[in-house]
């Protein structure tokens, strides 16, 4: 299953991607804030939901649960429904938003058509993504090439016996508090993130020094034929210091810190004094 986060006019929509079923699965509460502007979106589903099932409605079997990252950068358990369910929630919904999220969902489900006949388009659409949220093109192409980098390290993983998402998530960690000296947490709250992906507020530098760190990690694991957590773990801390001793030593030249809390929040709007 994958997960990605959509964008409808610059809001995010969490969703899943089933692999075996071949379908996409939409976090309900992030479309009922969209469409309802409510800021209570979750109160807002339950009750429409409780309508839904005194109307009668089918459409609560069809509705799933799945974990995704909350606000507060913590997995949790929220509604999902598949496009079809989603088209009928949205029918609920009175909203002048509701004819262009259908065109969008249509679009969505066209767009990952083409990228299964052509993988190279799902490229393109991060791409695209990153240049509407305002990202240059030199940070674009370091967020990819990081990101290819991170792919074959996590390939190595499950080839070396390492399958759950927790141990992925601690194997991370070791890799980034070694290089960085903070925790992924800890480097997040510097920047002020909560939900957001770190990797998509990183410098160019930051971008840099991770992917020293995750290919130093690869191969040193590849050379010692690590295997499961543990090894792996080993493997992660000696890949990590290698880009903490080459961070040291820039950091010592330019007098500058590579790790920074810059991000690509955008700026707080200025709350206007009544006179």
């Amino acid at each position: 299953m994958k997960d990605e986060i959509k964008l409808f006019n610059e809001k995010k929509v969490r969703t899943h991607w089933d692999e075996k079923l071949e379908k996409w699965y939409f976090s309900i509460i992030d479309v009922v804030e969209i469409l309802t502007d409510s800021p209570r979106p979750r109160k807002y589903w339950s009750a429409l939901k409780t309508k839904l099932q005194k109307e009668g409605s089918e459409l609560s079997p069809n509705l799933g649960h799945l974990k995704m990252q909350a606000e507060d950068g913590k997995m949790r358990a929220t509604d999902v429904a598949d496009t079809e369910s989603l088209l009928r929630i949205i029918q609920s919904i009175p909203s002048p938003k509701a004819e262009p999220f259908k065109q969008w969902l249509a679009k969505v489900g066209y767009e990952r058509m083409q990228e299964m006949s052509d993988p190279s388009q799902s490229i393109d659409r991060a791409r695209e993504n990153w240049q509407q949220l305002g990202r240059s093109e030199k940070w674009i192409q370091q967020r990819m090439t990081g990101q290819e980098t991170r792919n074959k390290l996590t390939d190595y993983w499950k080839e070396s016996g390492v399958k759950k998402a927790d141990e992925f998530a601690l194997l991370t960690n070791i890799i980034h508090q070694e290089w960085t000296e903070l925790t992924v947490k800890k480097h997040k709250e510097i920047k002020g993130l909560k939900s957001q992906n770190l990797r998509d507020h990183m410098s160019e530098a930051e971008l840099i020094f991770t992917a020293l760190a995750e290919l130093s990690t690869r191969q040193i694991a590849e050379t010692d034929e690590a295997k499961g957590l543990k090894e792996n773990a080993i493997a992660g801390k000696k890949g990590g210091k290698i880009a903490k001793d080459a961070r040291l030593k820039l950091e010592a030249q330019t007098g500058k810190s590579v790790v920074t809390g810059e991000n690509f929040l955008p700026p707080a709007k200025e709350i206007k004094k009544l006179k």
